[in-house]
């Protein structure tokens, strides 16, 4: 029976968060405040139903945090340079959605550090990631949850975009498994948005 209730809560949240982006995406106008409401919904969820671990000091998650998201960040930057000379049309699209969803003043900043990012980190990982392992091993735990997540960008059309992301949940998941602190994984998630976006953007 409990797992039931789990399990209907698992599937309740997650039919409200891609409810919520496909309007997000749609009202491109008021897109930040949108998305922003929906991931302090999805923080709230994670907070009172997730399993939030932090099993590492201080000192530890950040230097890893720092370290796998300047990491993660070479891998996406070398992957846009090789598809850039590859394929100019998706250059093209991803010019497009930045363009219509990017950050461009301090508020959007503000929002994506101090919201959205540790929304998604605490949603996907601290939730949704945790309660899959209810009736899943870890590990497709992990690769289910990468597969959500991407699908969460993917309504947006945006599919150079879903496949970073789901690449980055397998990072992100695999490494929250390993070393057990949603901390670090906060961390490296705001290191590699750092880089993408303010410190050496890709455009």
């Amino acid at each position: 029976m409990e797992k039931s209730k789990q399990l209907i809560g698992l599937l309740l949240s997650l039919l409200f968060i891609y409810v919520m982006l496909y309007i997000t995406f749609k009202e491109i106008n008021i897109f930040w405040y949108l998305y922003t409401f929906t991931l302090l919904v999805g923080i709230a969820i994670a907070v009172i139903y997730g399993r939030l671990k932090d099993e590492l000091s201080t000192w530890q998650y950040l230097l890893f945090g720092i370290g796998y998201g300047t990491i993660l960040y070479g891998i996406v930057r070398l992957g846009h340079f090789l598809i850039s000379n590859i394929n100019a049309g998706t250059e093209k699209t991803i010019l497009t959605f930045l363009e219509n969803y990017g950050p461009d003043n301090i508020w959007h900043y503000l929002l994506l550090i101090f919201i959205i990012v540790i929304g998604e980190e605490l949603f996907w990982r601290g939730f949704v990631q945790q309660h899959l392992k209810n009736w899943v091993s870890p590990g497709l735990a992990v690769i289910i949850t990468s597969i959500l997540f991407a699908l969460s960008v993917a309504i947006s059309g945006f599919w150079p975009g879903a496949i970073a992301a789901f690449l980055a949940g397998l990072a992100w998941g695999f490494l929250y498994e390993w070393k057990k602190s949603l901390p670090l994984i906060i961390v490296s998630h705001e290191i590699f948005i750092l880089l993408l976006f303010m410190i050496l953007p890709l455009y």
